[in-house]
């Protein structure tokens, strides 16, 4: 009789049912240091993000055959980066090369020493280690620039519900923080979040922290904010009392969809962090596209590339391009005193340092200077105020000659980064006007200007350089330095009656512009558009380069929206229906509100683009219609090859309009038939507003 089989025999001899897999932190490791994001892993094996994150933090398991997959894909990932050479640690043998910040006073507001380092983590958090082979999304560091081991984790984290903070470069923390205070001190101790100064008379950036929904109600935030005037919480809300009770402050715009959280600087070190909550609308749809709607992972490397190429983000795109003037041309440096040794702060010199009240016709309607000069309600001549604006202008139909109703199309050219291109090398005043009457005009001195340029005769098939709406002016008006000085370009005589004028000047904007540009070009080199490109090769890359990288376009729009928003900030409106005119408002108080450089930079920017079409027209072609920086050509052919001239030799017309990327460079901005353009004139409309297909001021263009 045979004996029966031993039950145990059996089971071992079937073999393991269940797959082994690495502990979880191990499974975080091994995907962060092979360079993969959770969303690859989800996509990979035909699950949810949400359910890598589980298994990475130890909540839930994979089953079936889900779970035989993903331990081959660990199993893969562990066996080659065993094989791989171990990466150079960064700084072995040196020390990081940042840049060297001055000595602070102890009683000065000069720049604040470097934070602290922060204490070694706590079991909390648990860092998954950056990848040995970084994700595609990943922002390269500059050539031979070392991390600031203060800020190891990059400029920001965007924070899920789960409690996971997503950083640049596909770097996932472990966030325990379920209440306000907690983030903030999570985020100033554990984190290592944060920028380094852009100047070294500067700040440090301080952390930002942007909120998903899941993260707002894992914090107790509402999903949407009721005070829809004031975007803030009420003051007795819980998270309010939170704040208030761990010694924290929030600024006086409270906690909105950009709030800040601090306590007052202590022996220099500055303890602030910033939120972004973006389920209350802190990521525009206008300068940001659908990033809010972007996963977090996704969204931490969208901000993060713009953190990293222009600034970490303060606020709306156009608080961010003012901040940027700021973080890289300070107000203050800190001085010491050769007799006594002391240091102390003073004005850094070629900065704003100070705010200063403007020339009475630079000044807008709202303000003090204005209110003192005339009645409420008096609505301003030329010669009462400095209009220097952007054009919006169209050509009378009436002018349209017959060889120009023969052209099938009308074509869109749009300058690319027109306010920025317009800004560089520019001088514009730092201090107080100084008030002229009949002075010799100096192009070399930023200010405003009252003459009267009526008597110089524009071709009417061009706009007038002077006005913004094209129109010849009617007698004599204020004008900025650029303005003038293109009349007396053009060979005319100029008689000042009157001037406001900045002795002390300097091209304050240069740097802004610099890193504005390098951030456009490297952001439209990822979307597959470089320098020096064949025209037609170019323009083939325009009609793509958005659906290339939907997180580049996002950070290209956001960088092109910083370019005008900055611009737009340095004549800040008042705010809220409580205010009166004649008030001073709380923008006024800071150097960076100067009415006089936005003109000076708009007023550059209408003449530069005069300039050129001048030289167009030079050859016999005259736009129909302009708007800002896009000026409508009609013409043979639907691209803008079919009528920008050329040289016997081929080139572009020397001084003329150019295709290609820089600032300053055109692209094509859209082509409609001819028909639809001469329609539109004949309503009144401009057809630059429309050649794209919308309406450009409400795309944002």
């Amino acid at each position: 009789m045979a004996s029966k089989p031993d039950p145990v025999d059996a089971l071992l001899k079937a073999g393991p049912r269940r797959t082994h897999l690495p502990e979880p932190a191990e499974r975080a490791r091994l995907r962060t240091d092979y360079g993969l994001t959770q969303s690859e892993i989800a996509a990979a094996l035909d699950v949810t993000r949400t359910t890598v994150a589980g298994w990475e933090a130890g909540r839930t398991e994979p089953q079936g055959a889900t779970r035989a997959a993903y331990a081959k894909l660990l199993e893969g990932i562990a066996t080659q980066l065993a094989a791989a050479p171990e990466p150079q640690a960064p700084y072995a043998g040196r020390e990081p090369q940042t840049a060297p910040a001055p000595p602070n006073p102890p009683t000065a507001p000069a720049p604040p020493e470097p934070r602290a380092a922060p204490p070694a983590r706590s079991s909390s958090m648990s860092r998954r280690p950056p990848a040995k082979r970084p994700p595609a999304t990943r922002e390269p560091a500059p050539a031979g620039a070392a991390v600031d081991p203060r800020f190891a984790n990059g400029p920001l984290a965007v924070l899920d519900g789960d409690g996971s903070a997503y950083c640049v470069g596909g770097l996932v923390l472990d966030c325990p923080a379920t209440t306000v205070p907690a983030l903030v001190d999570w985020a100033l101790t554990e984190a290592h979040l944060g920028a380094p100064r852009l100047n070294r008379n500067g700040k440090d950036a301080d952390p930002l922290v942007v909120i998903t929904a899941a993260a707002a109600e894992r914090l107790g935030l509402p999903a949407v904010l009721e005070d829809r005037r004031g975007l803030r919480l009420p003051e007795d809300h819980k998270v309010n009392k939170q704040i208030a009770r761990a010694n924290w402050k929030t600024t006086k715009r409270g906690f909105g969809p950009w709030a800040r959280v601090y306590r007052p600087a202590h022996a220099g070190r500055r303890q602030c962090v910033q939120f972004a909550i973006v389920p209350w609308g802190a990521l525009d749809s206008r300068a940001w596209g659908d990033a809010a709607d972007l996963p977090a992972a996704e969204l931490a490397q969208v901000l993060g590339a713009y953190a990293t190429k222009v600034i970490t983000p303060r606020g709306s795109c156009a608080v961010s391009g003012l901040e940027l003037m700021t973080a890289l041309r300070p107000p203050t440096r800190a001085v010491k005193d050769e007799t006594t040794g002391a240091w102390s702060s003073g004005p850094n010199p070629g900065s704003l340092t100070a705010p200063v009240d403007p020339a009475p016709p630079e000044a807008p309607d709202e303000h003090p200077v204005v209110a003192a000069l005339y009645p409420r309600g008096h609505r301003r001549t030329p010669a009462e105020v400095l209009d220097e604006e952007a054009y919006e202008w169209i050509r009378d139909p009436e002018l349209l000659t017959d060889e120009e109703c023969a052209k099938p199309y009308a074509v869109g050219i749009d300058v690319n980064m027109a306010f920025a291109a317009a800004a560089n090398r520019l001088n514009v005043g730092l201090g107080p006007a100084a008030h002229l009457h009949h002075p010799a005009f100096d192009p070399k001195l930023p200010g405003s200007w009252l003459v009267d340029l009526s008597h110089i005769e524009i071709d009417p098939r061009l706009p007038n350089p002077f006005t913004p709406h094209g129109v010849r002016p009617a007698g004599p008006a204020w004008y900025a330095t650029p303005t003038v000085a293109y009349a007396v370009e053009l060979g005319h005589q100029v008689q000042p009656a009157e001037a406001y004028v900045r002795r002390e000047h300097a091209a304050y904007l240069d740097a802004w512009y610099t890193r504005l540009r390098d951030a456009y070009m490297a952001t439209m080199e990822q979307l597959g558009v470089v320098s020096g490109m064949r025209e037609a090769d170019f323009l083939e890359a325009m009609d793509q380069h958005k659906k290339a990288d939907a997180g580049q376009a996002a950070v290209l729009s956001a960088i092109k929206a910083t370019v005008k928003g900055g611009i737009g900030k340095l004549r800040e409106r008042p705010q809220g229906a409580g205010y009166r005119p004649g008030e001073r408002w709380p923008a006024l108080e800071r150097p960076t509100w100067r009415p006089d450089i936005r003109a000076a930079v708009i007023s550059a920017a209408r003449i530069n683009m005069h300039r050129k079409m001048l030289k167009l027209a030079g050859v016999g072609l005259f736009p129909i219609a302009v708007l800002s920086d896009c000026a409508v050509y009609l013409s043979d052919g639907p691209s803008p090859l079919d009528f920008l001239p050329r040289t016997p030799d081929d080139k572009p017309l020397p001084g003329g309009f150019r295709l290609g990327v820089s600032p300053g460079m055109v692209k094509c901005e859209g082509s409609q038939p001819m028909m639809w353009a001469v329609h539109m004139l004949d309503q009144g409309h401009n057809p630059a507003r429309h050649i794209k297909g919308g309406d450009a001021s409400a795309d944002g263009e």
